[in-house]
């Protein structure tokens, strides 16, 4: 997006993300909705891969898609491996292969933006909510879901490990609203 419609790579920018937060604070709310959609598109994608190819065997490859596209996202071979966070990534693989569990983090993810207005805050508090909501949200389980949600949850709060120093140091700044 940032390239193609605005000539900057937004990796030059803010915090040198590749992701969607990155690209708000930078860009604007115009960028930044298109690359939202991509990156849940992506995640919406890798979990129905093995449905839309007519593979059924073995039962736990929706989850393995899930965590391994949001494994190339957050560390794209083209890209130098600088990706985004894998939230939004994570977030529509787990609204196709849990959809409760989705819904629950999302609304943890909403209500800690509008609280504090740090994305990552929410992100890190919705990452580590996935793997207990997928647990009690979510009857019959697909097979491979529980560690995958883990996987996942472990994953984001990886890749927000710089963003968690800031917290602490309450240094990490918030999300506007104002920037078209």
């Amino acid at each position: 997006m940032g390239r193609c419609f605005f000539g900057v790579d937004v990796r030059r920018l803010g915090s040198g993300n590749a992701g969607g937060t990155n690209t708000l604070r930078t860009l604007g709310w115009r960028a930044a909705l298109p690359v939202m959609a991509v990156d849940v598109g992506k995640g919406v994608l890798a979990a129905l891969l093995p449905r839309l190819a007519g593979v059924s065997e073995p039962p736990w490859l929706p989850a393995a898609c899930a965590v391994l596209a949001v494994l190339g996202h957050c560390y794209p071979v083209l890209a130098s491996f600088r990706g985004g966070k894998g939230v939004a990534t994570g977030g529509g693989a787990v609204a196709v292969l849990a959809p409760w569990a989705a819904l629950a983090c999302a609304v943890i993810w909403g209500v800690t933006v509008a609280l504090t207005r740090l994305v990552s805050l929410a992100s890190i508090l919705a990452a580590l909510a996935l793997p207990l909501a997928v647990f009690l949200l979510d009857d019959g389980l697909p097979p491979g879901l529980a560690p995958a949600a883990v996987a996942l949850a472990f994953l984001v709060v990886w890749t927000h490990r710089s963003n968690i120093g800031r917290l602490l140091r309450r240094e990490e700044p918030q999300i506007t609203v104002g920037k078209v």
